[in-house]
């Protein structure tokens, strides 16, 4: 449950419409829910401002499905990342009106109103093998109320196609840029704008690119001043990142 649910559901009580009982039952799994393989932290989002996600690798599809119900059933929204078929398949056993994204590879359920951001996040990648790591930034910001606009296929390599989008980008509020490789756009990019820029390594490359260590350490030694970076393929935590960021005042 969210802060705005709890507020809800405590005006009920106050107003006479919802007894203490029933408001009893409704908080009974707060702050986890012990399933045995999993305490699932519904507590979360009254805490952080967002609910907690699923990380399915490494989860059997079962486990994933039960985690899964028990958060739909607590009112908020759901995300599963690093998904695949036979996850959702039982997923969407447990919960029909989940809704499966291939190239993120996530799952998602919305059912809950969720405050909108300020502006535009812009989700940029620099070739069409980063895309499933901006769709999964892409997924995951639009769940936590943003408006996003995906602008793929712009790297260094061919640098007309990023400067075609300079608009795009100078009127995204928070940009998420992904890139393997030697990982330079990120800095390019933010030469090009005033808002921040979240850089997330990909590992996409040949060898010596090592499985995104290289893109990491490019993006590490940016010059740009309004660069940060998360971890390699982390494009979950890059738009939670700029979510948070989109969110403030």
């Amino acid at each position: 449950m969210n802060r705005q649910q709890i507020e809800a559901l405590l005006s009920d009580v106050s107003a006479g419409r919802v007894p203490v009982s029933e408001a009893l039952k409704r908080l009974q799994h707060l702050p986890f829910e012990d399933l045995g393989f999993a305490k699932v932290d519904h507590h979360r989002a009254l805490r952080t401002g967002m609910p907690e996600v699923i990380f399915a690798a490494g989860k059997t599809s079962a486990q994933v499905a039960a985690i899964f119900a028990r958060m739909a059933a607590a009112g908020g929204n759901v995300l599963a990342t690093r998904a695949d078929d036979e996850a959702f398949a039982a997923v969407a056993d447990a919960e029909p009106r989940a809704v499966y994204h291939a190239a993120a590879r996530a799952i998602t359920l919305e059912q809950s109103a969720v405050p909108p951001g300020r502006g535009t996040i812009a989700v940029v990648c620099a070739g069409t093998s980063d895309l499933p790591v901006a769709e999964e930034a892409r997924v995951t910001a639009q769940l936590m109320g943003n408006a996003v606009e995906l602008i793929a296929d712009v790297g260094v390599a061919g640098i007309h196609r990023l400067l075609a989008q300079k608009h795009a980008l100078q009127s995204a509020r928070v940009l998420v840029v992904c890139a393997g490789m030697e990982g330079a756009l990120p800095t390019v990019v933010a030469g090009l704008v005033t808002a921040p820029v979240i850089a997330v390594p990909t590992s996409v490359g040949y060898g010596a690119s090592f499985g995104g260590v290289a893109a990491l350490l490019g993006m590490l030694n940016s010059c740009a001043p309004n660069v940060s970076v998360v971890n390699i393929d982390n494009g979950f935590g890059a738009a939670s990142i700029a979510s948070l960021i989109n969110h403030m005042d």
